[in-house]
């Protein structure tokens, strides 16, 4: 949560907020998917503004020369390799720990630390750069625009002549999965070019399948994986990308004939921030501390929180019970009661508004039920600043009011004693010693689930004795 001007209407029950964030990777509109495929691209100011608003929507970019210089480096080999080796391409770093990697159709590509972190050499990385690449060669954006404009039209037109809105509905379902299927293809596609591209580069072509496994254990995989999979899902499963990026390798050669650039990723990797950025507020497991707005508060036990750009986002493992926590953005004097209401979409319940404290600071409170959902809202002010932590329920899955309230009496004012020990964590590359194990390495590392973050972050499957002079990872305060 970067700070207190935050859109004043957010809707908990639509799901994850920030709409950029995807698995594995994304494809975002801009106006040159629409030139022909043999149009030279450029990159200037005047096709910047959607390079702006990505980067100012993932926190910033992260001025980091060594890594840089690597990427560039490991871009400009790619597209040599590639059946368009004129065209031009950036790359910018994105100050936020989400894994994520995306592409504009104008050739910037996007990598956040998060997904920087979670490669464990280059040929992963410049997998990932691959394949983003390909989705750039391919023109996929231009065909997913067409796609989609098709996709509307058809739905109106069916509106318009057959005045019938459950036949609409049927036509738009169809539409729809026309479209996702569409997406699924386009992804294996920018998967099979992309490692063919990575082994003519001279980069193990085998380091596009060992990312992917990494991005399925680390939760950023698609969320086809398992029984009953959503069919509308724009991604295939990571299990299947895992698969044919294998057999594309496979083709390529024998594992081995490519170039992994280990020690050299790791070198350029250490120092690197990790997790959240302090100064827009930091999640340790349950609880959230924003040290320069001076507000913390504690999740409900089994909650996960996620800090994003413009609110933190709670959940509990089953998707059932959710929060939201944000700063409203509001008139100098309006009350708190009004806050409520004019930040609130939904009715709130006739008589449920009522004001009080906790921990000295006044609040107001109310109720709204929807027909899925069972809401309680809440208006806090810190000094100068409201803040709204809501609460919801999926009708008939449990009690909501004493959760609401035992999680509101955890919201308190931060105190500049505290946020002054509130400190970055890095990425720090060491080298193993005779005797070292997972374990061991990872009892220094500061956050929650050491052990998981340690294997997960240098690529281990199981976490025992480690390899004397090999050189790992680990997070550092």
């Amino acid at each position: 949560m970067t700070g207190t001007r935050l859109s004043p209407v957010l809707r908990l029950a639509g799901g994850a907020m920030l709409a950029l964030t995807l698995a594995g990777c994304a494809m975002l509109g801009s106006g040159t998917g629409s030139l022909p495929a043999n149009a030279p691209r450029v990159i200037g100011p005047e096709k910047d503004k959607d390079h702006e608003r990505l980067v100012a929507a993932f926190g910033g970019e992260v001025r980091a020369p060594q890594l840089q210089r690597l990427l560039t480096d490991v871009t400009n080999r790619l597209v040599a390799a590639t059946d368009r080796p004129d065209e031009a391409y950036q790359v910018a770093i994105l100050n936020s720990p989400v894994v994520n990697a995306f592409a504009l159709p104008n050739g910037r590509l996007y990598v956040t630390r998060g997904l920087l972190a979670l490669a464990s050499d280059t040929s992963e990385i410049a997998a990932v750069l691959s394949h983003e690449i390909a989705h750039v060669t391919l023109r996929h954006a231009s065909q997913r625009s067409e796609l989609q404009a098709r996709s509307v039209l058809i739905t109106k037109v069916t509106e318009n002549v057959l005045n019938n809105a459950a036949e609409a509905a049927v036509v738009q379902d169809q539409s729809r999965s026309s479209l996702a299927s569409f997406s699924r293809a386009q992804e294996l596609e920018a998967d099979q070019m992309g490692v063919r591209v990575l082994a003519r580069a001279g980069f193990d072509p085998y380091g596009a399948p060992r990312f992917l496994t990494a991005l399925g254990r680390s939760g950023g995989g698609s969320k086809a994986d398992g029984a009953g999979a959503d069919m509308m899902a724009s991604h295939p499963s990571t299990n299947e990308r895992i698969s044919l990026a294998l057999q594309t390798a496979r083709r390529t050669g024998a594992p081995g004939i490519g170039e992994t650039g280990r020690l050299e990723y790791l070198a350029a990797l250490e120092g690197l921030a990790y997790g959240d950025d302090p100064a827009d507020g930091v999640v340790k497991g349950r609880r959230f501390v924003h040290a320069r707005l001076g507000v913390a508060f504690e999740a409900p036990e089994g909650f996960t929180l996620e800090n994003t750009s413009q609110a933190v986002l709670g959940s509990s493992p089953d998707g059932s019970r959710r929060l939201l926590f944000d700063a409203a953005d509001t008139p100098n004097g309006q009350s708190l009661e009004d806050v409520l209401r004019s930040t609130w979409n939904d009715t709130i319940e006739p008589g449920s508004l009522a004001s009080g404290a906790v921990n000295s600071l006044p609040i107001a409170t109310a109720s709204s039920t929807g027909k899925e959902w069972s809401f309680r809202l809440s208006a806090i002010r810190i000094g100068n600043t409201t803040y709204r932590l809501i609460m919801a329920v999926r009708t008939g899955s449990g009690e909501l009011d004493g959760m609401f309230q035992r999680t509101l009496n955890t919201v308190r004012q931060v105190y500049s004693e505290e946020a002054r020990r509130i400190r970055p964590l890095t990425l720090q590359v060491v080298t193993a010693q005779a005797g070292d194990t997972a374990a061991k390495l990872a009892e220094r590392m500061p956050v929650d689930r050491a052990l998981d973050k340690f294997a997960l972050l240098n690529g281990l499957e199981k976490v025992g004795p480690l390899k004397a002079g090999e050189r790992y990872k680990v997070v550092i305060e």
